[in-house]
């Protein structure tokens, strides 16, 4: 499963985990989150998970304070828990990349959470996500750090 899968698997985990209440683990064990669409017909097995959707998704749910926290500093005149579900976990994948996966390019972690807004999300969420994604790494520039 390529890398744009994995995290969009992981965006998948946290969000069930969030909207359903179970605990992130029994989520990923249970497998299935598949981000790949395949048209109409019987349903296909449970995929096993892969190791950085395990990855991400653990380390969103280890660092979720500290990712909420910027989402909803620079969330200007949102409230965290006004946004999305969705949305607010496409943007913490996207920022535990950036905070804590140094392999990862800023401009990929971006890329990747628009992309999966656009499929994913209303019309307006790819704006949104680039926005309040864009304004934590500008800070972290002017800040100097990653």
């Amino acid at each position: 499963m390529r890398r744009t899968d994995q995290r969009r698997a992981a965006v998948f985990a946290c969000y069930q985990s969030s909207v359903t209440g179970a605990a992130l683990e029994d989520v990923l064990e249970r497998g299935g989150i598949d981000p790949v669409k395949e048209g109409p017909g019987p349903e296909r097995p449970p995929r096993p998970v892969q190791s950085y959707t395990r990855e991400l998704a653990a380390g969103v749910a280890e660092h979720r304070e500290e990712l909420d926290r910027l989402i909803g500093e620079h969330a200007i005149g949102w409230d965290i828990d006004r946004i999305a579900a969705l949305e607010r976990c496409i943007m913490r994948v996207a920022l535990y990349e950036v905070l804590h996966r140094p392999d990862v390019p800023n401009e990929v972690a971006l890329d990747e959470a628009v992309e999966t807004a656009k499929l994913y999300s209303g019309a307006d969420a790819p704006k949104f996500v680039n926005g309040i994604l864009g304004s934590v790494v500008k800070s972290f520039d002017v800040e100097g750090e990653k």
